[in-house]
């Protein structure tokens, strides 16, 4: 029996030899992605945000058609004015005055004309209740030395008015006109623009607002529809500020520190024409128009930054990883 045993393990050993072999390049590389990237990639990265809306349907409001003396249409006490109205066709004496030829006239005319009505006016109710919404992001990657720039979003954050229309539009106007001050530290930059209907609008710019706050795993300042919130980090300071072992340690994570990256999310009732990011100049357009939106046409805004605590660090690496449509400007 003993002898059995043996002869069914090494067959079995000999038959999984090969997968085995081919299995251990896989296993190896994985330790090399995994288990030796940099570690300061595997750091919690701080991030801030700031604005606020809501998707509401715009207000319909309809006017009366204007009538004119050349018999407009809707005018008169006998509708569909000018003489179209029952008592000119039975004045025209189709089929003697009410006969069943004139009848079916007047119904023929009188749905045509109720077709015509529902198709102009019916679409151009539909289209008020549900009008195409523009939902953009502008996203720019600066180098780490803009760090006046990171105090300037700090300071915005703080004293921003999210809760209203014009303070959000001045949100957009303070943060573009900030990151447009500063174009020697630009880096990287990307630019999107989808247009859903109002009714699927909210769930894109959702989606794209989670997309960007997924990328770090600490909100260390936010100021939502005038909720301003700055929650205390494991290993912070009162201020929220991260706080290293050693002086040692500080050191080599603000060395470390290679980018900044700031998002700009937005939906608007405004057609926008956002250029593609070939260069400064496109970057530099994109971000005018962001600034210039208007605030009656504002549904949402979202302003994303990161890193935003002190001693936290972003790297090439993490650009690469995190921002792979960000192209050099």
């Amino acid at each position: 029996m003993v002898p059995t045993f043996k002869k069914i393990a090494g067959t079995i050993k000999s038959a999984f030899k090969p997968l085995i072999k081919s299995l251990i390049p896989v296993a190896l590389a994985l330790v090399l992605v995994f288990g030796l990237q940099n570690p300061d990639a595997l750091a919690a990265r701080s991030g801030g945000r700031m604005g606020g809306g809501s998707f509401r349907a715009p207000s319909r409001s309809y006017r009366t058609p204007a009538r004119t003396n050349g018999g407009a249409m809707y005018g008169g006490g006998y509708g569909y004015g000018g003489g179209f109205g029952l008592p000119f066709m039975y004045g025209l004496g189709f089929g003697g005055g009410g006969g069943m030829f004139s009848l079916l006239i007047t119904l023929a005319i009188a749905g045509f004309l109720f077709r015509t009505f529902q198709n102009t006016f019916g679409s151009d109710a539909g289209s008020a209740e549900n009008p195409g919404i523009s939902v953009a992001k502008v996203q720019v990657g600066l180098m780490a030395q803009a760090r006046n720039l990171q105090l300037d979003l700090d300071r915005i954050a703080f004293n921003a008015d999210t809760n209203t229309e014009s303070g959000r539009a001045k949100v957009l106007q303070e943060v573009s006109l900030t990151l447009l001050r500063h174009p020697e530290y630009w880096v990287y930059g990307s630019v999107s623009n989808d247009t859903p209907k109002l009714s699927g609008a909210e769930a894109v710019f959702n989606r794209l607002t989670m997309a960007e706050r997924s990328k770090f795993s600490e909100e260390t300042l936010s100021n939502i529809n005038g909720q301003v919130k700055q929650p205390k980090l494991a290993g912070a300071d009162q201020g929220g500020a991260l706080t290293p072992q050693s002086p040692a340690e500080l050191l080599a994570m603000n060395a470390n520190a290679e980018y900044v990256v700031v998002t700009l999310l937005v939906a608007t009732t405004a057609k926008l024409q956002l250029p593609k990011i070939n260069g400064e100049n496109d970057m530099k357009q994109a971000l005018q128009q962001i600034g210039s939106l208007a605030a009656s046409g504002l549904l949402a805004i979202e302003v994303v930054w990161t890193p935003q605590a002190d001693g936290d660090c972003l790297t090439s690496d993490d650009i690469m990883a995190s921002y792979p449509d960000m192209k050099l400007v």
